[in-house]
């Protein structure tokens, strides 16, 4: 898999309250892969794509809150920013898109991980950064069904999220500050679909937010995350991936990602153990040979009836 260079951020003089800088990355780049990987289901307050193929997202930086938007024109890499946080935003652009992601140490030996490499040469790994607009959504994903987390997290930010600064798309929301976690009273909790174990787990974490934003590297955040009660290492690794780019924090006690890496390598469906043994030549970068071969669309036939997404809300 070939290096993507990294061109210089071209600043563009501030207009009308926004921020802009332009950017060449230096070799191929899946922007929107990298952006999307920040996506939770439809409807996400936080994330949206309108009809111009623009990628708008939201994000509470160091510096406040902001709305991003990006777009990719002419080989390169557009970015508009609105908020108390855009030159923050601005200036982690390309790391949120992949840029500084280091696949040099990657080696395909699969075969269906050599097709999946020349089919998606530019796939990067981005990174946010931020911890907690990672880690709040990964425990409402918690052994639920991905409609259920996602119809809490779209509640609990349009009841508790900031609107979004600048003229970003209708129903956009920054995620509330860690403050507001720890006082939603646990009826909304459960008016969002989210049962007590898991509200307390997010009220929590946002006691210990600012040493968990402070985490310097990927090892050190899953030390500390995986010392919160609630958070295991499956939390952990989805919010790594998202944080600093991990490219080795590999979703362990997924519902469906062991069985789609034994399929996809072996015909055969496996066990978590079993997938820990298949990507062990990888090891350094077993989340991007795991997300490579989700890309793959290789997936056991399905053998049983879909969990349902479970509503005990009351109205």
């Amino acid at each position: 898999m070939p290096q993507t260079g990294s061109g210089p951020l071209v600043p563009v003089p501030q207009t009308g309250g926004v921020r802009e800088r332009s950017w060449a990355p230096g070799g191929p780049l899946d922007v929107a892969s990298a952006l999307a990987a920040q996506r939770r289901g439809g409807g996400d307050p936080a994330w949206c794509r309108t009809s111009d193929g623009a990628v708008w997202r939201t994000s509470r930086t160091p510096d406040g809150p902001v709305t991003l938007r990006v777009t990719v024109a002419g080989g390169q890499v557009h970015g508009r920013a609105w908020g108390p946080g855009a030159e923050w935003m601005l200036e982690s652009l390309p790391a949120l898109v992949g840029a500084d992601d280091d696949v040099s140490g990657f080696t395909a030996r699969h075969p269906v991980l050599l097709d999946a490499v020349r089919k998606h040469a530019g796939l990067r790994i981005g990174r946010t950064g931020r911890v907690m607009e990672a880690l709040v959504p990964a425990v409402l994903e918690q052994k639920v069904v991905g409609q259920e987390a996602w119809r809490a997290w779209r509640w609990l930010l349009r009841h508790y999220g900031e609107p979004a600064p600048g003229p970003a798309p209708d129903g956009m929301r920054v995620i509330p500050e860690p403050g507001v976690w720890r006082e939603i009273p646990s009826w909304h909790w459960h008016r969002a679909g989210a049962e007590a174990v898991r509200a307390r787990t997010v009220a929590n974490a946002a006691w210990h937010a600012d040493k968990l934003e402070a985490a310097a590297t990927s090892e050190e955040l899953d030390r500390l995350l995986r010392a919160l009660p609630g958070v295991g290492v499956w939390t952990s690794a989805e919010v790594r991936q998202r944080v600093f780019g991990d490219p080795d924090a590999v979703s362990v006690g997924d519902f469906h990602l062991a069985k789609i890496v034994g399929y996809a390598l072996t015909g055969e469906k496996t066990d978590d153990p079993g997938m820990l043994r298949l990507l062990e030549p990888y090891r350094g970068h077993r989340h991007r040979a795991a997300m490579l071969i989700t890309r793959t669309g290789l997936r056991p036939p399905a053998r049983g009836p879909r969990m349902p997404a479970r509503d005990y809300r009351s109205f």
